[in-house]
């Protein structure tokens, strides 16, 4: 091992002592300090050196002291079993063995992490192994419970919570625990937002969809003790005068009365969902969510830009534009035309979308472009989200679906038959806006909304 004279005088310093055997650094922080160092098996003069790996990090070492006065060590060895404990000593054990010549005859170092046989001695020389890479549950178990001496770390939420997004065409739930961990997500096409365009009233037959599938949401809700709720509903609702009385009918089975969410929050909560998973730096990002009555359109990067909201959607564009079977090509144009007016409107009031670095988009269209174009038979949430969609690939889609019948379009893998009547609006809404903002590429995201509405419960 060779380390420099530098890396001896820092460790020396943090270790208050000259080191007596030859080590690397094989974790630092941040500012380069070092963390962790690796043991040659023998000091200078021969000795076994049974520790390979030493915790010399100050903070590290000043919380490994609190949580071992905490009584750590008797806590992880009582909580955790002994059989697992002893594969880290095995692995330990085998993995610093490795070093020493085979032919080697002198004294030779012992036992597992921290020289310990079995169970837990140190808490220090677990942690070690662990940051240095070692597969070792004491370290996994130091780190679930740093938090009760780190002032700096917030105890992990473990609350259970539902999210339920009523949009024009779909009524979707999201139970979570914590944030973190997805108990239920569940989507029903209930198109509430069914031939509001044209009358501003809510249907009695629609309204009665959505109540039954909030009832079967409710039953999931009562089997994970959920302990709070949200459930939004979005553009149909804006858009009708009867809004109340669906609220009224929704929070008798529900519990909890919805809220009529304004579209620029709409398109806030979409874009904290969508990004949740992506690195805040790569941004900044644009984030569309193609819904069925409205689409959201905002930025943001490491700090959120701004949102906003534009009358057009998957439902209320086929309402109102596609009437024949396939679409005539000037019914096709007339789409391609009222979004090209929409998205100028975005341009106007949100010019920060021309700067973002990449294009993200959410709900049913991209999610079923990226499966169509993968040619998925059945739905892959892995396969979906993250997928790349080129435009190339977005034009391929809308041409063939846009061409077909209804009765052949519903042939195509990946398309679902309740998305079939919408899907050649919402390609074309997402095709045009391809075009008019020069994108290349879409990344297609399956946390959305509903995400958000969970990360504000908890």
């Amino acid at each position: 091992m060779e380390t420099t004279d530098t890396d001896r005088q820092v460790v020396a310093e943090l270790l208050g002592r000259q080191p007596q055997g030859a080590f690397e650094i094989v974790v630092r922080d941040e500012a380069g300090v070092p963390r962790v160092i690796r043991n040659a098996p023998f000091l200078d003069d021969g000795t076994p050196m049974p520790t390979r790996y030493w915790l010399v990090g100050p903070r590290d070492n000043v919380l490994m002291g609190r949580l071992e006065s905490a009584g750590g060590v008797r806590r992880s060895e009582a909580d955790l079993d002994l059989a697992q404990i002893q594969v880290a000593h095995d692995a330990y054990r085998a993995e610093r063995d490795s070093v020493i010549p085979v032919d080697y005859t002198g004294p030779r170092p012992s036992a597992g992490v921290g020289g310990t046989r079995r169970g837990v001695k140190c808490l220090h020389a677990h942690y070690a192994h662990f940051l240095a890479g070692g597969h070792d549950p004491v370290g996994e178990w130091i780190i679930e419970h740093l938090h009760e001496v780190d002032e700096t770390i917030t105890t992990p939420s473990t609350k259970v919570v539902a999210a339920i997004d009523c949009g024009t065409n779909s009524t979707r739930l999201l139970i979570s625990k914590g944030g973190t961990e997805t108990l239920e997500r569940r989507t029903n096409v209930t198109r509430l937002g069914h031939g509001v365009d044209a009358t501003g009233r809510l249907d009695d037959a629609a309204i009665a969809r959505v109540v039954d599938c909030l009832a079967e949401y409710k039953q999931l809700i009562d089997r994970h003790d959920v302990q709070s709720i949200r459930m939004t509903a979005t553009s149909a609702a804006r858009d009708a005068s009867n809004t109340a009385d669906f609220f009224d009918a929704a929070e008798a089975v529900l519990g909890v009365r919805p809220e009529l969410l304004p579209g620029h929050e709409e398109g806030a909560l979409a874009y904290a969902g969508a990004t949740s998973d992506l690195d805040p730096n790569d941004g900044p990002y644009l984030l569309v969510d193609i819904g069925g009555g409205s689409t959201e359109f905002a930025v943001g990067g490491p700090q959120f830009v701004g949102a906003m909201t534009t009358d057009m959607g998957c439902v209320r564009m086929s309402e109102k534009y596609l009437h024949s079977d396939p679409p005539l090509p000037e019914e096709l144009s007339a789409v391609i035309n009222v979004v090209g007016i929409h998205v100028d409107d975005v341009l106007r009031e949100l010019p920060q979308v021309t700067t973002a670095k990449r294009f993200v988009a959410v709900a049913g269209t991209v999610a079923s472009a990226a499966a169509i174009e993968q040619g998925l038979h059945v739905y892959d949430r892995d396969k979906v989200h993250h997928f790349v969609l080129t435009r190339t690939m977005v034009e391929e889609i809308f041409r063939t679906l846009a061409t077909e019948s209804a009765e052949d379009r519903a042939h195509n893998p990946g398309l679902s038959l309740s998305r079939v009547p919408t899907i050649v609006a919402g390609m074309a809404i997402l095709a045009k806006i391809m075009r008019k903002l020069d994108v290349n590429e879409c990344l297609v995201s399956e946390t959305d909304i509903l995400d958000g509405l969970v990360f504000s419960q908890i």
